[in-house]
């Protein structure tokens, strides 16, 4: 077997991650991101005074809050998609009792217009109700599958330790021994973009250089429009 048949051989599909993954890279990002621009537009309010105390209350503020915010957000957001997803599994429960002639036949029409003919599709139709009419029409008919399926806990949980992780690469540039820490929280925040959009993009088996390069555009955009508001909130109180 070639290098080429060994790669292939050995990829593996990643839609189980999609769940957790879109929590994380959100929470990841999300702290990153709002952390640092908070940090930013504060110090450049005070970037005549070079006064840390209100930049680090302002992030440590900041992760506290966003992070239960993105835990109960998220929570509650996939909770909502769980509830559709009961709601949407009793209603089949009850159609197959009602008619499961008519069930079994829309599940027949489902596969002949996936291209087999109609007694194959018959066939296959009648082979799963007999093993799962549930699962097979959850499946079919609704698009429902375990590995997209809602989990509010788990999105809630990934989604705040994945901020916080984010939230605290913009301190970093606290510590850099540089007169203006605008400079050096916006440098980090960079180098933590690049960091968490290469990541997301290697966990979800994709190509590195869009992926990272939005992420890194979107942060910068955000950094950029609180510094402005920063510089003219600090002028206007000066």
């Amino acid at each position: 077997m070639g290098i080429e048949e060994t790669k292939i051989a050995n990829m593996q599909h990643r839609a189980h991650r999609a769940g957790w993954l879109r929590a994380a890279v959100l929470g990841a990002n999300d702290g990153l991101v709002s952390t640092s621009a908070l940090m930013v537009g504060v110090a450049s309010a005070l970037i005549n005074t070079h006064d840390l105390a209100p930049v680090i209350t302002a992030g440590i503020a900041g992760i506290a809050a966003g992070a239960m915010s993105m835990a109960a957000g998220e929570f509650v957001s996939v909770a909502a998609q769980t509830d559709v997803e009961v709601a949407d599994t009793k209603m089949e429960l009850a159609q197959l009792a009602h008619d499961p002639d008519g069930e079994l036949e829309e599940l027949t029409q489902i596969y002949i217009e996936r291209g087999l003919s109609h007694d194959l599709a018959r066939q296959t139709a009648q082979a799963l109700t007999d093993h799962d009419a549930l699962g097979a029409h959850l499946r079919e008919e609704l698009g429902h599958h375990e590995t997209s399926k809602a989990r509010p806990g788990q999105a809630a949980v990934a989604s705040a330790v994945s901020f916080v992780l984010g939230a605290l690469i913009p301190f970093i540039g606290i510590l850099i021994p540089i007169q203006e820490k605008v400079y050096s929280i916006v440098g980090v925040t960079i180098l933590g973009l690049f960091l968490t959009g290469f990541l997301s993009a290697k966990a979800a088996g994709c190509g590195l250089f869009r992926p990272t390069l939005r992420v890194v555009i979107g942060g910068s955009i955000a950094m950029a429009v609180t510094s402005i508001v920063g510089l003219i909130f600090g002028a206007a109180t000066l």
